[in-house]
């Protein structure tokens, strides 16, 4: 599988990724209905999308029984980082620094107090390195 191209998920995917990365396994009623928490989103629609991730490899699909039982094919850390390269390349003409720039001085994500101490060990980690 190494040797296969990168199938970027589409928005509407990388939510299924998430509850299936949270989850480990779930049918595409439990994915609905976690969907349904934030979103309006008709269970056809859900049924149709994790079809259409079992055929770019995105999940997996077990057809022993009745109900299909779904589970990400897909690495969570692996696709994160391919999508944050992607954002940094494509946002912020490849500077890791105006990325985070933006991410810490936004209004809408302020960093926790514990976060900025996370954040900071990391950069004096990166620093001693």
């Amino acid at each position: 599988m190494a040797n296969t191209k990168y199938v970027k998920p589409t928005e509407s995917e990388l939510e299924i990724l998430q509850i299936l990365w949270t989850k480990g396994l779930a049918t595409v009623r439990e994915v609905h209905e976690e969907l349904a928490k934030t979103k309006d989103a008709g269970y056809t629609t859900t049924l149709k999308l994790m079809q259409i991730m079992h055929e770019k490899g995105l999940v997996k699909r077990d057809d022993s029984m009745r109900t299909h039982v779904y589970q990400a094919a897909v690495n969570k850390e692996k696709t994160q980082k391919h999508l944050l390269t992607k954002m940094i390349d494509s946002l912020f003409g490849g500077s890791p620094t105006q990325l985070v720039i933006q991410a810490l001085g936004s209004g809408d994500h302020k960093a926790s107090r514990e976060e900025l101490e996370e954040i900071q060990a990391i950069l004096n980690e990166l620093k001693n390195r």
